[in-house]
């Protein structure tokens, strides 16, 4: 297909359109159809091509621009900067070892704890008390409940910082976190002599930050994620 054309894309079936279109335009591109240079047919052209709308183009533009593979130039059109897409940072964790997760997810709640500290309010101080009566609580459950339970009093802490981009950070480790963590309480069998593993820490955690005291908020969870870590290098 030449890099200025648009023939040959396929109608699309009527089904999710933006998702089909962005995958079709994203063959043409790490296929080599439209080179890294090349600017890419116009809207109106593409639309018809596939027979959808020009706002699915245009969403599907936008989807391939947050790959990495297109770029709009204002007044210019759209061109192609990449022929292989960046991976999303969903993706990106999927395939982290659990341990370099840990280890920036101890950056980001260390310091979430502090800011916790010193700016929880009544209403977080009872989420915490109440995702802590939920840890203790999934002692007599299984592995995958009792570290959903665990995430969860970690959620309330970093919740508790008030700051929406930490939370996000927090919220998109989650997955990888939890595997890790039950596949870790699998293989070390922590919980068989101690069903609520952990627990004293965990309580401190929530006194430092009901109490205000940031230092050993930080403290204590540095040193519980720490150890944390180096059952996961084991597993």
């Amino acid at each position: 297909m030449s890099p200025s054309g648009s023939g040959g894309l396929g109608v699309l079936r009527p089904s999710p359109l933006v998702e089909q279109a962005t995958e079709r335009l994203r063959e043409q591109i790490t296929g080599g159809a439209w080179p890294v240079g090349t600017k890419l047919p116009g809207e109106t052209t593409l639309a018809a091509s596939l027979g959808v709308g020009r706002s699915t183009v245009r969403e599907a533009l936008r989807a391939l621009a947050g790959a990495g593979l297109v770029q709009a130039r204002q007044g210019a059109g759209v061109f192609v900067i990449a022929t292989e897409a960046q991976e999303d940072w969903a993706t990106q964790l999927r395939r982290a070892a659990v341990t370099d997760v840990y280890e920036v997810r101890m950056l980001i709640e260390v310091e979430a704890a502090q800011l916790a500290a010193t700016r929880r309010t009544e209403d977080d101080v009872r989420a915490l008390e109440a995702a802590l009566a939920g840890r203790r609580a999934a002692g007599d459950a299984d592995d995958a409940a009792f570290v959903d339970a665990d995430i969860a009093l970690h959620a309330a802490v970093v919740a508790a910082a008030h700051n929406p981009v930490l939370t996000d950070l927090f919220t998109r480790f989650v997955p990888a976190l939890r595997r890790g963590l039950i596949d870790m309480l699998g293989l070390l069998a922590l919980r068989a002599t101690e069903p609520d593993h952990g627990d004293a820490g965990h309580a401190a955690l929530v006194d430092a930050v009901r109490t205000g005291d940031a230092d050993r908020a930080g403290g204590i969870l540095r040193g519980e994620l720490a150890g944390t870590l180096e059952r996961l290098r084991t597993v």
